[in-house]
């Protein structure tokens, strides 16, 4: 279940005894849905909030029919190939993964295209977040699973924004404790709350203080 570009990368990881923070990138700690909108509104497309997904709400501005899946997957793939070197963080998503890196071991987990991880790793250092970076498709359970064995250790934080990543990351390691970071409220409404989640926020200066007493640490 976890591809062997994942497991390269895992494999690669290393790790203190200090406690362990397990981050997303896209819509935790920097804009994909604003970024997005604005690069598919070149092509006279826009983004319908309707529910939370992709394909479906993506429509044409003249007819207003949704586009073919088979398009908005090259939209997707196009958009990660040419935008995410320059995507800007969310407020505070930077100053609170830097202060938790100071008394944890962080380690962020992205879904993208292989292809894009690279990028994707320029442009978190630009926005000075040092922290080892791990590209995954499908699930990440099974990929946060493996972290915590590699690591030697049963529990963690995982943090996203994805409610089937979320449910994923409590079925392999139910162990671990979830926040759910919902920032664009036109599509957090969508989603019903988790029993299992330790937070639901859109915002890191509630995320962080909460992450951090997980942890056992300071505000």
């Amino acid at each position: 279940m976890i591809s062997d570009i994942t497991l390269g990368q895992l494999a690669t990881l290393s790790f203190t005894d200090r406690p362990l923070v397990i981050c997303d990138v896209d819509e935790v700690i920097v804009h994909f849905t604003r970024d997005f909108e604005s690069y598919i509104a070149r092509e006279d497309l826009w983004l319908d909030a309707a529910s939370f997904a992709l394909n479906g709400n993506i429509k044409c501005r003249r007819t207003n029919r949704p586009a073919e899946d088979a398009q908005v997957a090259e939209l997707i793939s196009r958009f990660f190939d040419e935008r995410t070197r320059h995507m800007e963080p969310i407020d505070g998503a930077v100053d609170a993964l830097l202060h938790i890196g100071e008394v944890a071991d962080v380690v962020m987990l992205t879904n993208l295209p292989h292809t894009a991880g690279e990028h994707r790793r320029q442009n978190m250092a630009d926005h000075g977040l040092p922290f080892p970076l791990v590209t995954n498709s499908g699930p990440k359970g099974p990929a946060i699973g493996d972290i915590l064995r590699r690591a030697g250790r049963r529990d963690a934080v995982f943090i996203d924004d994805s409610p089937h990543f979320i449910s994923s990351a409590y079925e392999h390691a139910p162990e671990v404790h979830l926040v759910h970071f919902l920032h664009d409220e036109r599509f957090a409404r969508h989603i019903a709350p988790l029993d299992y989640v330790s937070l639901r926020t859109g915002s890191w200066s509630e995320a962080r203080p909460h992450i951090l007493g997980l942890i056992g640490a300071a505000a």
